[in-house]
């Protein structure tokens, strides 16, 4: 997606992204919501202390000559990282998160085969951005190709626009607080670049700010698989 510099701070959020109280609100949430779920065992095993070093080391590596890694090596040691998390966290639920070659689509289940999640270019924000997607979706949405959205590319109409917006706030939303919480900074993107009419009287960021800071005083309206995913950020990145 195209990113443009929105007049909204989201890093003012980061502080209570990351604070103990959301975290443990979270884990109660996952606790009573699925008791049978084999996330708690995990998030205590060696799994979180390896994703942990990983993550420091993503973080801070330098290479042999003491520079810092090119950019393209540092993106892929974190989607590398990003995938490996995902697949093993949601493992029960038959889906894999994997770079595609080109835009981000979404494959269903099939007899088979796991359901995939394919982010674009190799890309860390696309990744998180299309697990926002899938988080939203909800089981039924899940059956279908790319969870039954349409899609016009850049260059849409004001009316396309503006649905466009409408149903991305809460996916950007939930992108914001897994960015935020991998310590990473979130840019709000309107995916328009081309636009042929005046988009200056446009809410969306405010709406996705919004939204988000929603999140973090209800976490008990984040969807199931939401809580569980911002839960292990919070967890091994911090």
């Amino acid at each position: 997606m195209t990113c443009f510099t929105d007049p909204m701070d989201f890093s003012t959020l980061q502080p209570r992204i990351h604070a103990p109280i959301l975290r443990q609100r979270l884990s109660h949430l996952i606790a009573s919501s699925r008791p049978d779920s084999a996330l708690p065992s995990l998030m205590t095993n060696a799994h979180l202390s390896i994703w942990q070093e990983d993550w420091q080391k993503i973080s801070t590596i330098k290479v042999d000559s003491g520079q810092q890694p090119s950019e393209a090596d540092s993106e892929k040691a974190a989607t590398d990282w990003l995938i490996g998390l995902f697949n093993t966290v949601f493992a029960h639920q038959k889906v894999v998160l994997v770079r595609g070659q080109g835009e981000p689509e979404y494959f269903p289940a099939t007899d088979s085969l796991p359901a995939r999640i394919e982010f674009a270019h190799g890309f860390f924000a696309s990744a998180l951005h299309e697990c926002s997607h899938w988080c939203i979706a909800g089981e039924a949405r899940r059956q279908l190709a790319d969870f039954g959205y349409w899609y016009a590319p850049d260059g849409r109409s004001e009316a396309q626009q503006q649905a466009f917006e409408r149903v991305e706030i809460k996916p950007q939303a939930l992108e914001c607080l897994f960015t935020l919480a991998c310590g990473r900074v979130f840019r709000v993107s309107q995916d328009n670049l081309f636009a042929d009419f005046d988009t200056s009287g446009s809410t969306f960021a405010l709406d996705v700010y919004q939204q988000a800071e929603d999140y973090i005083a209800r976490p008990h309206t984040l969807p199931r698989d939401a809580k569980t995913l911002l839960h292990t950020f919070l967890c091994v990145c911090n």
